[in-house]
């Protein structure tokens, strides 16, 4: 069984974190039953947030009575002192737990800090003291942010997304943790869905040995997968190598993520999804993708304001507005025929 060790933090646990962002998606019993099944096999790293929905609410359920047996991250997007606190209120009783082992600050546009007038860094401190939260952590798609917190010395946990199709950049910031004795949780290590060989996505976090990949599990099937590499964790082989090779040409460039930032939009387009259908087709099952729920969804974009409010939230720069033409129009050409993507 592989492990890795957050940073100062000294969290030792099975390098297959399960992130719990999906389990929205799915019933509470489906979700109580995923995650008990995970935590039986060894996983015992589960990350959430506020802003999940009932995310908290099922980790709540299905983790009680064996809290002191795994860890728990969860997140708040709070933007004042007075919001933090009323978050961490909730999480906890979401959570069914009086502490959590990591409570990060989620995607925030800046760095906090003591002093700089949002009390943000200032309330994390103070719930530190009292015990309701063992280590303070980050999240961000931002490279700015993320550098400047692991600069800052003020943070345990970095999370960002990480995964083989990550660039220098990134490659830089779990550099720089390792130097700082700073733990790196990865998101995205599939891409939002994009990278399809669970295989070749271990593979690649297995190099990195201060790297926790979080899996997104909805599914039993992909749990399975995941459950199925702890005896026997794939390792980096010609025959992965040229997988991530190909997905590397195919993924490179502009691209949407499907982090959902951009949202939501003021005329209800699912901008997130709508964006990146082209790979979406190609990359997936493409039934999936042309039902009937599914071309309305498409059809949306026709009403785009062009207000760029999108673009305007996108943390990669990314023309949000651009993308969405370039889709619906390549979608089109797959609906009529003139593409195919079997």
């Amino acid at each position: 069984m592989k492990t890795v060790t957050l940073g100062s933090t000294n969290i030792t646990v099975n390098k297959n974190g399960f992130g719990a962002l999906p389990i929205q998606r799915i019933s509470q019993a489906d979700a109580v039953k995923l995650i008990r099944k995970a935590y039986a096999a060894g996983i015992n790293f589960f990350d959430t947030a506020r802003w999940y929905t009932d995310s908290e609410i099922k980790l709540g359920e299905a983790l009680e009575g064996i809290r002191d047996k795994v860890y728990i991250a969860t997140k708040t997007g709070a933007t004042t002192a007075e919001e933090f606190w009323a978050n961490l209120k909730t999480s906890l009783n979401n959570l069914r737990t009086d502490y959590v082992d990591i409570y990060q600050f989620h995607n925030p546009a800046f760095c906090p800090k003591p002093g700089d007038g949002s009390g943000l860094y200032e309330a994390m401190s103070e719930a530190k003291q009292k015990g309701l939260v063992r280590h303070i952590g980050i999240t961000n798609h931002r490279l700015s942010v993320a550098n400047e917190a692991i600069d800052s010395g003020l943070y345990e946990t970095l999370q960002f997304p990480f995964c083989y199709i990550s660039g220098d950049k990134e490659l830089e910031l779990v550099s720089k943790c390792k130097e700082k004795n700073m733990g790196f949780i990865a998101m995205k290590s599939l891409s939002g869905g994009l990278i399809t060989n669970s295989a070749a996505a271990y593979a690649f976090a297995a190099q990195f040995d201060n790297v926790l990949p979080i899996w997104g599990i909805q599914r039993e099937s992909e749990l399975d997968e995941f459950i199925s590499y702890i005896d026997n964790p794939p390792v980096m082989t010609d025959e992965i190598k040229a997988v991530i090779e190909a997905d590397k040409k195919e993924l490179s460039g502009d691209f949407c993520r499907g982090c959902g930032y951009c949202m939501p939009c003021p005329v209800g387009i699912e901008i997130n999804n709508c964006a990146r259908m082209s790979l979406l087709l190609r990359r997936s099952p493409s039934k999936a993708q042309l039902t009937k729920e599914a071309q309305e969804k498409m059809k949306k974009i026709e009403d785009c304001l062009h207000c760029n409010q999108c673009k305007s939230k996108c943390p990669y720069g990314l023309d949000t507005p651009a993308l969405l033409e370039k889709n619906y129009e390549d979608y089109k050409r797959v609906l009529a025929g003139e593409v195919s993507v079997d």
